[in-house]
């Protein structure tokens, strides 16, 4: 019962942070996993609307898992499709705790709260759709303790 109360009063804070004003936001959002666990046939998929192809951006992975996690890490498939057409992928591998086991990130009670940079300063070549997929990959069907999987996207500041 406490878990699933502080579970909501942080779903609650981390809406409250989305919608406070960030100039610099594009888009951000997260997926709730159901019942904090991750099929390996679950894929999570963003559409995200870029109008703008002469500011650089970052690409940041949101994450919240539970302390109960087992893994240090997070290993995930990508794949980004253009308007265009055209599409990358890539492997990624998380942090999400230290050598001896100290959650990196932010966290309430038993939920912790990571935000990674996936992809620092980048331009969009072009304006439209940017489909981006992410397939967890750490080789277990039901990977359990991932309760949501975000992405935000937004202007990075010149150097």
């Amino acid at each position: 019962m406490i878990q699933k109360t502080i579970y909501l009063l942080f779903s609650i804070f981390a809406i409250l942070s989305l919608l406070a004003c960030d100039s610099n936001r594009v888009f951000e959002t997260y997926n709730e996993m159901p019942d904090c666990t991750w099929h390996r046939d679950s894929l999570v998929s963003f559409d995200i609307r870029i109008t703008d192809t002469k500011s650089p951006h970052n690409v940041l992975i949101d994450l919240r898992n539970e302390g109960s996690y087992k893994s240090c890490n997070l290993f995930l498939f990508v794949e980004i499709s253009s308007p265009n057409g055209n599409s990358i992928k890539d492997t990624v591998e998380l942090m999400l705790a230290n050598q001896y086991g100290k959650w990196y990130g932010t966290g309430i009670g038993d939920l912790f709260d990571h935000q990674m940079m996936y992809k620092r300063f980048i331009f969009f070549p072009d304006t439209g759709i940017y489909s981006f997929e992410f397939e967890q990959a750490m080789r277990v069907e039901e990977l359990e303790h991932i309760c949501n999987f975000g992405i935000r996207i937004e202007k990075a500041e010149q150097p």
